[in-house]
């Protein structure tokens, strides 16, 4: 199952989403032989090639994960129908998506996460903290959907 994460600009916090989800799917099924799950982060208005922002990757290696290598890119229709699960930041991301996909497919990640886009370091580990919170909490939501 495809799973993606999207946020505005794909550099801040669908690619910390991304990279500490991996980790989490990486820990529960170290032992699988296929993973069941693959993920990856789109933005809505991203400038494809753009870098990852250096605070999300300082953020994330707080937590054990380098997403220091992620390019931004744009969410194509190509990704809208390869996609099963469709985790947004904002509620007004998912609304974005509602008008392609169906809305069984999108879901809000902890009810929504401020963007932290410009702000400093402290913002950032605030910000991929959130992530991560929900993270968890959503894991099995997010799977179990995905799956469907």
């Amino acid at each position: 199952m495809k799973i993606l994460f999207v946020c505005t600009g794909n550099t801040c916090r669908s690619p910390m989403a991304e990279g500490l989800f991996k980790k989490m799917i990486d820990e529960k099924y170290r032992d699988a032989c296929n993973m069941p799950h693959s993920c990856s982060s789109a933005g809505l208005f991203a400038m494809t090639g753009d870098e990852v922002t250096a605070n999300s990757v300082k953020a994330c290696e707080r937590f054990g994960v380098d997403i220091s290598a992620h390019r931004a890119r744009r969410i194509t229709s190509y990704i809208l129908d390869e996609t099963d699960k469709f985790v947004c930041m904002t509620p007004e991301h998912a609304a974005s998506l509602g008008l392609y996909v169906p809305s069984e497919k999108i879901v809000v990640l902890g009810g929504g996460i401020p963007d932290p886009y410009g702000g400093d370091l402290e913002t950032y580990i605030i910000c991929a903290n959130a992530i991560r919170t929900a993270l968890v909490s959503q894991f099995d939501e997010i799977v179990s959907e995905a799956s469907e």
